[in-house]
């Protein structure tokens, strides 16, 4: 993975990871309560997330969410908002979190294409670890189980790719179909993409 070598910009608050959000910071505590370590800390947070924070498709749920503190509140955001809270949680904690995307077929496993969001959660004893907190159902099953990664997808046919950057700030093509859309059924007609090598 392709990481900043500047560790800070991985604990950040930002517009979109706004884990400075008392909201966002509050929930954060919560979850470390208890903890006594970044691992269990970073597992408490990403279950939350995974479980407790609806995946706007697979649920029909709007209102369509981007913010950290967004997705929070209304309990539901797509994979990419998902990403942001979670991200959000993890450094309110003080473990530097980034946003990994992947390349995928969006349904029948033929193109078109879309980009998947999650996370790469810095932990002492493993280094970078990737973990999906999209959300689990019938044919998806990712888990927090380090050092081995259990993702929600794999990439394995032509035209899918894991991007190898771990970034500290969502994808502009990210943020603009999330900001733009009215409701979850316009995301899913507009779900961002990128070529393998635009990244």
């Amino acid at each position: 993975m392709n990481e900043s070598t500047d560790m800070s910009v991985y604990l950040e608050s930002s517009s979109y990871i706004d884990w400075q959000h008392p909201d966002v910071l509050q929930k954060a505590r919560d979850l470390a309560n208890g903890q006594s370590t970044d691992e269990a800390i970073a597992n408490a947070c990403f279950c939350f997330v995974r479980d407790e924070v609806t995946h706007s498709w697979d649920h029909k749920r709007n209102p369509v969410t981007c913010a950290a503190s967004d997705v929070l509140a209304h309990g539901t955001g797509y994979c990419y908002a998902k990403s942001h809270l979670l991200a959000a949680l993890l450094r309110a904690n003080g473990i530097p979190a980034g946003l990994c995307y992947q390349r995928l077929t969006i349904a029948d496993d033929v193109p078109p294409f879309c980009l998947h969001g999650l996370n790469a959660v810095y932990l002492d004893n493993y280094g970078w670890y990737r973990v999906d907190a999209r959300g689990n159902k019938p044919g998806v099953t990712a888990s927090f189980c380090p050092p081995v990664e259990n993702l929600a997808f794999a990439t394995q046919l032509p035209g899918e790719c894991d991007f190898p950057d771990i970034f500290a700030a969502p994808l502009p093509e990210v943020v603009a179909v999330l900001c733009q859309s009215t409701d979850y059924l316009e995301v899913a007609r507009n779900l961002p993409d990128l070529r393998c090598f635009d990244v």
